[in-house]
């Protein structure tokens, strides 16, 4: 999935982005309000980690801002300021989650995990499509009862695809997902990133998950061909 943190102290910036993306996740990263504003009103994120005080911007302005144009991304909000009046105006303007700094980053990132979940309106965290299971808490495939070995973007495409199961997907809607705005991976990558996974899922007897619509994309779920 793909996360914006929106902090503007360095060392607790990098130490968030490092958690993530040891976690699979795509991450960009702002120092500021007015530029994480502007990634958020161009980019379409999954989860943002929003700090309240920010150069510029506050991170409040932002969350408004965000909500008035209608952008659905879940936020977590980060701040020192561990008062009553304060959580109700984040939860007010918009935020689904509140994290008082200083903060142990497995609970933080068992937050960003449930704020996955309910981005996709599910709240189990095994994802079951036919013959299919992903635990997205310890990132395990079992597939017609048997573990599959993925390598971490393996992962990440597979959690993408289930988590739009029954939609087709287009390829810059997985690049948008999996991979964040430093990478410099080739223009096929999605596609060879589908074929490793077919070949790690697909076995006799099993009903093939992944299916191309040529010309937009891939489909993910049990459909009649």
């Amino acid at each position: 999935m793909r996360v914006l943190v929106v902090e503007d102290y360095a060392p607790l910036r990098a130490a968030i982005v490092k958690a993530l993306r040891k976690e699979g996740y795509s991450v960009d990263e702002s120092a500021t309000g007015n530029e994480g504003l502007a990634r958020l009103l161009h980019e379409d994120y999954d989860v943002v980690v929003l700090d309240l005080m920010l150069p510029g911007i506050d991170g409040l302005d932002v969350l408004g801002e965000l909500r008035r144009r209608g952008r659905t991304s879940q936020v977590i909000i980060l701040t020192a300021r561990d008062t009553v009046d304060h959580r109700v105006r984040g939860l007010d303007r918009g935020a689904d989650d509140y994290l008082v700094k200083p903060f142990a980053m497995e609970e933080f990132l068992a937050r960003v995990r449930a704020l996955v979940r309910r981005r996709y309106e599910r709240s189990d965290p095994v994802l079951r499509v036919g013959h299919l299971e992903i635990n997205t808490n310890d990132h395990t495939v079992v597939a017609g009862g048997e573990a599959v070995t993925l390598t971490a973007r393996e992962y990440a495409l597979l959690e993408y695809l289930a988590n739009r199961q029954g939609q087709v997907v287009t390829r810059l809607e997985i690049w948008e997902h999996i991979y964040d705005e430093n990478s410099t991976a080739a223009s096929n990558v999605v596609d060879v990133y589908v074929g490793y996974l077919r070949k790690k899922l697909e076995r006799p007897g099993r009903a093939r998950l992944i299916h191309t619509r040529r010309g937009a994309g891939y489909l993910f779920g049990e459909v009649d061909e």
